[in-house]
């Protein structure tokens, strides 16, 4: 099964069905206008088409006093802007509230991994219409995926995605088995690797997520060798003065080289 998207500008982005696989890239958070107009200037430019991502509010931080974002109604005006610009959007929803006007903007709405198997949640964003990324939690075994896929499906909506994004091992530690892109693609549904959020070491860092972003790279390689539909890459041109999440972030200048890499793995599994 295929997922397809239109960005502004009438490129097409396709999920699955044997097509390279489709990027989703941008900040964990939207930590300004101009610090997201400039970050999707970049990627596209080191990218081509793709999925831009920005959380407009970061539900699950650590702390109470972690930064969490503009809110709804700014940090959408703002994804607004970016797609005038000619991009489409991802970004979280966490409430069920959140679906409607969030499909306002955003062409694909991600469920995080935390709130995978929350029914209410999963059907609103189901009921949009728009693409639903479900995240696969960190506590879920990957044919479990099919249940949460199965609870946006009840509404009619079929344009579903499942993310990898590693599993709990032990405290503050994910590790990632390959074999779920193989089991997950079972399902029917594209699969995506999230090649950033895998290297978190969850409240690692005392009040907030530590990370190991030197495996971003080689684990990124090891899933398109394994066949992926999509990645999610969160970067950013300062990881160390991210709001969010920069211990776990791509640094920007090591995209454009990252991607010719993966896209000739990708090439070489899906012509076999």
């Amino acid at each position: 099964m295929a997922v397809e998207l239109t960005t502004p500008l009438g490129e097409r982005i396709v999920f699955g069905g044997g097509a390279p696989f489709a990027l989703i890239a941008g900040p964990c958070v939207i930590e300004s206008e101009e610090h997201v107009h400039f970050l999707a200037g970049e990627i596209r430019r080191l990218a081509g088409p793709f999925v831009f991502k920005a959380s407009f509010d970061k539900a699950n931080r650590s702390s109470i006093g972690s930064y969490r974002g503009p809110g709804l109604r700014e940090g959408l005006r703002i994804l607004a802007s970016v797609k005038a610009a000619g991009c489409a959007i991802l970004t979280d929803i966490h409430e069920a509230a959140q679906a409607e006007p969030a499909a306002e903007v955003a062409d694909i709405l991600q469920i995080p991994a935390f709130l995978c198997r929350q029914t209410d949640l999963l059907v609103a964003a189901g009921r949009t219409g728009r693409v639903v990324n479900i995240k696969k939690g960190q506590f879920l075994a990957p044919e479990d995926m099919r249940l949460a896929a199965e609870k946006v499906g009840s509404t009619g909506n079929s344009r579903i995605l499942l993310t990898e994004r590693g599993t709990s091992f032990g405290y503050h530690n994910l590790v990632v088995d390959m074999r779920s892109l193989v089991i997950m693609r079972r399902t029917g549904f594209p699969v995506v690797f999230d090649a950033t959020h895998s290297v978190q070491l969850p409240a690692g860092a005392g009040d907030r997520s530590g990370g190991q972003p030197e495996f971003i790279e080689p684990l990124a390689r090891a899933a398109a060798a394994v066949g992926i539909d999509g990645l999610f890459i969160e970067v950013h041109e300062q990881p160390e003065r991210a709001l969010s999440d920069g211990p776990n972030a791509l640094r920007l200048e090591r995209l454009g080289q990252l991607l010719a890499t993966l896209r000739g793995l990708d090439r070489l599994v899906k012509s076999t």
